[in-house]
């Protein structure tokens, strides 16, 4: 999806484009409106969960 870097937060790419929160849920990001979300990248949110950041931008590119 043109637009969303992994560099972004969780809580700049919802504004940017809600329809991601499913793919962040099913990912197992369930914390989308917790203060993290808000000041760290999905890059890092993707490392503290241990998902892999290159398949969860191929699925948010996907959308």
């Amino acid at each position: 999806m043109a637009g969303i870097t992994k560099e972004m937060t969780i809580g700049e790419i919802l504004r940017t484009n809600p329809a991601v929160a499913p793919v962040l849920l099913e990912a197992g990001m369930h914390c989308l409106g917790c203060p993290s979300a808000q000041g760290e990248s999905l890059e890092e949110a993707a490392m503290v969960h241990g998902i892999d950041i290159d398949a969860l931008m191929a699925a948010i590119e996907a959308i």
